[in-house]
This record gives structure tokens, C-alpha cells and sequence, in this order.
């Protein structure tokens, strides 16, 4: 080596020069060194992506409402039976309350629901038309159908793309609707009132996918001769060719939705329907109920990071193990480079220099498989999960991460630049054994 230590940038440019071919001389350390930094940083912005995608799908299930209208019990029950289909109301809003609300001059529109009733597991919602026209998830995206129309008869039904997909019902497909929701055999079923499919959603990544959708029509059409929530005597029953249009008025439903024409009056309309004279009512803001449920899920937050964390040092004391191993190695080499002049800063910043390359190599390759795993995995993640990979490719989050382990790498590698500074100093030109 003829080049001289003492100078800066010719020797600063030979120094890089020999970590890289350092490295290459250790190929197979070098690859699974960086395989192992690559894979651990993979894994955690994974981790960090998929919560991410999770976080804005739960807090973004609907978007557009301003309001979630049912009967007095917490908001975010409300949110809960109304937005997720999960647990069941109380008590249902009367259909003259409902009117009244709708008919306020600060309302531009509402959506009713009415639940009760499932299918084989799936919850079935009752609804009208508006449902299709103003009801709006994650970034004001409208409910889309893959197939067929939106229910137009009382037995019309319109089924989310879970239900199609893990019932295997097509547009013309049969559905009896059971009386109450159950995940196993209905106890009693609207046998002489069946349905037809004639409509299937495109998938939305949110509770809409795992529903069933009729009309208001229709859910009192099952329930016309049902007393006291019994099933008709034998006999007993009202066909379906004997239904009108009177007998089918909806008398309550469980909740709604509404949006405000301006948006400075939802506080007060908020409040007006909590101090609602004719019945008890409560309306709750959707986004701040369901930041404050996922907040109340901080657990779920915190083992993630944990985890996130944990796989960082994974690759980072791989790392360590690899350069402390190939140092006994090496010791010959270092010996060498003192005769022909290194300096003990020399030495330790080679390995400064290794650690620099293995690092920059396996950020550049995690970030570059990161993007492709996003890019084919995307819609599968978003079919079959409902985990829809938008916004920025790199997060906040993620970018302090990357930082992290770039300036950690950095700083783990001073432990073998110092035993190599070391070890060079007082070892000769022969390997000690």
C-alpha cells in the first residue's frame, strides 16, 4: 500500500476503498450481516406500516358524518352497534323523532338504520336509498357495487363482499334472514319472507363488507305479523303478495346518521338532541368518539412499538456479532496495515467505515423491498384485510426509525473499533495463537 495515512481526502477515499474490498474478501459475513440488518429493519417498518393502516382504517370506517343519532346510552355505543356492527342498542328512536330531527334546517341528510336481525353470522341492516348515495368511508369514498343494483323491492337484498365472498352467493342467491343476530344456527328464521341477492359491494376494508343490506320496507315486511317479537302461529302469517305499502311504514329505528349544511352547527345541534324533550336521544361526533376508542386501545400501540424495537436491536447486535467475530480473524491484516503505517485512527475507522457501508446497504435494500412488498401486497392486503396502504410511503415514524438505526449502527460499531485499535496496537506482524 503506497498510499499516505497522514493525508486527509486521498486517504479518507482509500480507507472506503479498502473497507469495500474488506468486505468483499468476507462475502458471505457481509451478505448475511446485511440480510439479517435488512430483514429487521423490513419487519419494523412493516410493523409500523400495518398499524398505521389499521389505525386510519378504524378511525376512518366512515367520514362525512357529522353526527351519530340513537337512543340515550354512551357515544360510543352508539358508534359501536351503528359504525362496527358490534353489540346491540337498547332502545330503538321513534320514527316522529327521526322526522323532526330530519326536517331541522340545519340537516342536509340523514341515513337511518335499523338492526336486529342476521345471517349465518352476518349482521343485516336495514336502510334506504340515501345509505348508497351519501354514505361515505376513509377519504369521502362512496359505497360502490361490483355487481347488480341496489334494492329497489322489499325482498331486495344488497350484501357486503365478505358475506359474498365466504357464503359464495351470487347476484339471484336466496337469503332467509334470521330473527336476532347469531354467529351459529338461527333459532327462528323468516322462512316465508325470503330475499334475493341483487347487489354486491366492491370491497371497503370496513365493517360494510360484513353486512347485509335491505330496505326499512322490508325489515317490517319480515316483522308484520310477528307480536311481541314471537313468530306467527301456524297459519297465522301474512303473505307476502298481501303486503302493502301502509302495513310497511317503518314505526322506529335504531339509529342514524346526519350531516350538517354547515359544519359551525354541529356543536349545537349536538346539543339540542341531547336535551331532546320527546325522548331520550344522544348524538355523537363520529371522529372524536373513535379517536378516543383507539386511544383507549393503547396497549395495542405499545406492544407494537415493543416489538418494532426489539427486531431493531435484533439487527443491530447481528451486526456486532459479525464485526466482533471476523476481528480475530483479521488480526494479521490490522498488524499489516500498522507496518505499513496506519495509524491507531486508521484502524478503528475502517471498521467506522465497514459498519457505514453495511449499514447505508441494508437501509437502501429494506427501504427498496419495502416499496415493492407494498406495491404487490397491496390489494390483497386491501381485499382480503382491509388494510389500505395510502399516504405517505414513509411515515413520520418510520423515518425515526431508519434514523435510529443508522446513527445506533454507527455507535454500536466504536465496541470493535476499539478492541481492533487494541488488538493493533500491541500485536506484531505474526498472529498470536
Amino acid at each position: 500500500m503506497t498510499t499516505e495515512y497522514s493525508g486527509k481526502t486521498s486517504g479518507e477515499i482509500s480507507w472506503l476503498k479498502l473497507a469495500m474490498k474488506s468486505l468483499a474478501n468476507r462475502r458471505l459475513s457481509t451478505l448475511l450481516t446485511v440480510f439479517s440488518m435488512t430483514l429487521s429493519l423490513v419487519l419494523l417498518m412493516t410493523v409500523e406500516r400495518v398499524k398505521r393502516a389499521a389505525q386510519d382504517g378504524f378511525t376512518q370506517s366512515i367520514s362525512g358524518v357529522d353526527l351519530v343519532v340513537g337512543a340515550r346510552t354512551s357515544p360510543l355505543q352508539v358508534i359501536l352497534f351503528s359504525v362496527f356492527n358490534i353489540g346491540q342498542p337498547s332502545q330503538n328512536v321513534s320514527i316522529e323523532s327521526f322526522n323532526q330531527i330530519k326536517a331541522r334546517p340545519e340537516v342536509e341528510w340523514t341515513i337511518p338504520y335499523s338492526l336486529g336481525d342476521g345471517h349465518r353470522g352476518f349482521r343485516v341492516v336495514a336502510t334506504n336509498s340515501d345509505f348508497f348515495t351519501h354514505y361515505n368511508f376513509r377519504s369521502k369514498e362512496k359505497i360502490e357495487l361490483a355487481e347488480g343494483s341496489p334494492f329497489s323491492g322489499y325482498f331486495d337484498v344488497v350484501i357486503g363482499a365478505d358475506v359474498a365472498r365466504t357464503l359464495g352467493y351470487k347476484i339471484g342467491s336466496p337469503v332467509v334472514v334470521a330473527h336476532g343476530v347469531t354467529s351459529g344456527p338461527a333459532i327462528q328464521e323468516h322462512e316465508d319472507k325470503p330475499f334475493k341477492v341483487v347487489g354486491i359491494m366492491k370491497p371497503t376494508g370496513t365493517a360494510i363488507d360484513r353486512a347485509l343490506y335491505i330496505s326499512l320496507e322490508g325489515m317490517e315486511a319480515i316483522h308484520v305479523d310477528w307480536q311481541s317479537g314471537s313468530a306467527p302461529a301456524m297459519g297465522k302469517e301474512i303473505k307476502a303478495e298481501s303486503l302493502t305499502a301502509e302495513m310497511l311504514q317503518p314505526k322506529s329505528i335504531t339509529s342514524f346518521f346526519l350531516r350538517t349544511k354547515n359544519r359551525i352547527e354541529i356543536l349545537n345541534l349536538q346539543r339540542w338532541i341531547n336535551e331532546y324533550q320527546e325522548e331520550p336521544l344522544i348524538a355523537a361526533i363520529p371522529g372524536v368518539a373513535l379517536s378516543e376508542l383507539w386511544n383507549s386501545l393503547s396497549i395495542i400501540d405499545r406492544v407494537l412499538k415493543g416489538i418494532s424495537f426489539l427486531v431493531m436491536l435484533v439487527g443491530l447486535f447481528s451486526m456486532l456479532i459479525a464485526i466482533m467475530t471476523s476481528l480475530n480473524e483479521r488480526r494479521r491484516e490490522m498488524a499489516i496495515l500498522r507496518a505499513l503505517g496506519a495509524s491507531l485512527k486508521n484502524v478503528s475507522g475502517l471498521i467506522l467505515f465497514e459498519t457505514l457501508i453495511l449499514t447505508t446497504s441494508a437501509i437502501l435494500l429494506a427501504c427498496l423491498i419495502k416499496i415493492i412488498l407494498e406495491l404487490l401486497l397491496g390489494p390483497w392486503a386491501q381485499s382480503n384485510y382491509g388494510l389500505y396502504l395510502q399516504g405517505a410511503v414513509f411515515s413520520a415514524n418510520e423515518i425515526f426509525y431508519i434514523t435510529i438505526m443508522f446513527f445506533s449502527a454507527l455507535l454500536i460499531s466504536l465496541v470493535p473499533a476499539v478492541r481492533a485499535m487494541r488488538s493493533a496496537l500491541k500485536d506484531g506482524l505474526s498472529l498470536k495463537v
